[in-house]
């Protein structure tokens, strides 16, 4: 009773505890998640106040940490987004049946191939199948791929003709990330033709697409890394060379040996995701779900491009970004009136079609005066040493204009490693003066020359200080022919 008088309180007195408050999630977030570094700050803010008993101690503010926030947001204050996804649930999308929706990405393969005595690093743009887990469309290129890849790899899976069939047919709808290839506008005249719309999903969310993600974790732990030139395998501590290219697969068996993978996958493999234990081949040929199927004569110029323009044949066949592209069917044909189809960043051939109504195909084009296997290698050898030698250039030039300094262990300004004497610095100077063309200009060497007398002179300055004396005001020469000034009677 007494207790309750002076408290006001009718039970017993709850221990007061600390918590995270926005100011101690910012310095987490600022400390990356180091609350021993937090609670040191604090102290030392309190003991400048003057008031060190009102900070917790660390073992109460290490336990505020994990009562108040969660695994995941203990793990993004350490180490973003990224470690935080892996406490995240995610559902799953519902069972749909085959072409209802495919997912298409790239992925850099981690594998050293060889290719024209140089080793590179291929890119694989492939679409699967969500509903049965199987790969319809694969496209391999040497390099970072663009919109051509997209439209290859699309034309293989929705084409059921040998070599790519049978799976494939028109998706219902294809869901991809925002990379610039797949929206591109070309994909979307491509998919537009068909009326097969195309899903992009936000950026940096591939949780979004997870079946294609799956595929590209899937086929590096399955194939890649028993590869030779797989870059990514374990090493020793010691640094150690890259796999000589003479050991390295070729370009050709590289694509050969995946896409013996992709059938390996879509004929003998049961993943996880496939109902009952089957293959992605046993899963689709189950699916009753009619096939939506393309004619070839439609699918032979669809990964292809048209500027619009109209040309005609001339006897030097027809003019195409300034070049010549020929044919043996050409003869007879000059001042046909044309239009050109051409693929993505490839212009060894064209289409040639007729430019008037009703569209008939005329035949394939190619480029008349085409370099030789041995005058491109020559080529490239000529560019990898400019390449090289600017390189070079471009490095010593960064050395020269970066000024380094010597370490320091005391709060002292530091001091530049290399000591550059007067005279130095001077040669320099003139050395970059004797290039610098703007510095040699000498814009006064020739005056310029008096205007015409036809000319109209500019007024003269009325902010002039005064003159007392009227005789000392002189008139102002007219030129002939020079306006009268205003006010003046002729």
């Amino acid at each position: 009773m007494a207790v309750a008088r002076r408290d006001g309180r009718l039970s017993a007195r709850t221990p007061s505890r600390a918590g995270v408050t926005p100011d101690v999630r910012v310095r987490l977030a600022v400390w990356g998640g180091n609350v021993s570094a937090v609670h040191r700050e604090l102290l030392a803010e309190a003991a400048a106040a003057g008031d060190p008993g009102a900070v917790p101690s660390l073992r109460t503010l290490q336990r505020a940490v994990r009562r108040d926030l969660s695994a995941g947001e203990r793990a993004g204050l350490k180490g973003g987004e990224a470690a935080r996804r892996r406490y995240d649930v995610y559902g799953k999308r519902p069972p749909t049946h085959r072409n209802a929706c495919w997912e298409g990405d790239h992925k850099r393969v981690p594998v050293r191939v060889a290719l024209d005595g140089a080793a590179v690093c291929p890119w694989v743009t492939w679409f699967i199948d969500v509903a049965s887990k199987v790969i319809v469309g694969v496209a391999v290129t040497p390099h970072q791929p663009a919109r051509d890849a997209v439209l290859a790899a699309l034309r293989s899976g929705i084409s059921r003709a040998a070599p790519y069939g049978p799976f494939g047919g028109l998706p219902g709808r294809v869901r991809v990330d925002r990379g610039k290839d797949f929206l591109s506008s070309a994909v979307g005249k491509a998919l537009g033709g068909f009326a097969v719309p195309v899903h992009d999903l936000p950026a940096y969310k591939p949780y979004r697409k997870g079946t294609v993600e799956a595929l590209n974790s899937a086929v590096e732990q399955m194939l890649l890394v028993s590869l030779p030139g797989y870059t990514r395998r374990a090493r020793l501590a010691q640094a150690q060379r890259p796999d000589p290219v003479e050991e390295l697969l070729s370009y050709p068996d590289f694509v050969q040996v995946l896409l013996d993978w992709v059938a390996w996958w879509n004929t003998e493999h049961r993943p996880s995701g496939v109902p009952d234990g089957m293959t992605p081949s046993e899963a689709w040929e189950a699916d009753q779900t009619p096939i939506e199927d393309v004619p070839e004569e439609q699918l032979a110029f669809f990964a292809m491009e048209d500027d619009g323009r109209t040309r005609k044949i001339t006897t030097n066949g027809v003019a195409w970004r300034r070049r010549a592209y020929i044919a043996d069917w050409m003869a007879g044909h000059v001042g046909t009136r044309v239009r050109l189809r051409y693929l993505p960043h490839f212009d060894a051939t064209i289409e040639v079609f007729t430019a008037d109504r009703p569209v008939r195909h005329l035949g394939s084009a190619y480029l008349a005066e085409a370099a030789t296997p041995a005058q491109r290698r020559a080529l490239s050898k000529v560019r990898e040493s400019k390449a090289r030698a600017l390189k070079a250039d471009l490095k010593a030039a960064e050395k020269l204009s970066r000024t380094r300094y010597t370490a320091t262990t005391t709060p002292a300004a530091p001091h530049p490693r290399r000591s550059v004497t007067e005279q130095q610095a001077q040669e320099e100077i003139s050395r970059a003066r004797a290039v610098d063309l703007a510095a040699r200009a000498l814009p006064d060497l020739i005056p310029p020359r008096d205007p015409p007398p036809g000319w109209a002179r500019p007024r003269p300055d009325t902010t002039a200080p005064a003159v007392t004396d009227p005789a000392d005001i002189a008139p102002p020469e007219e030129p002939p022919g020079a306006r009268p000034a205003p006010g003046s009677k002729e």
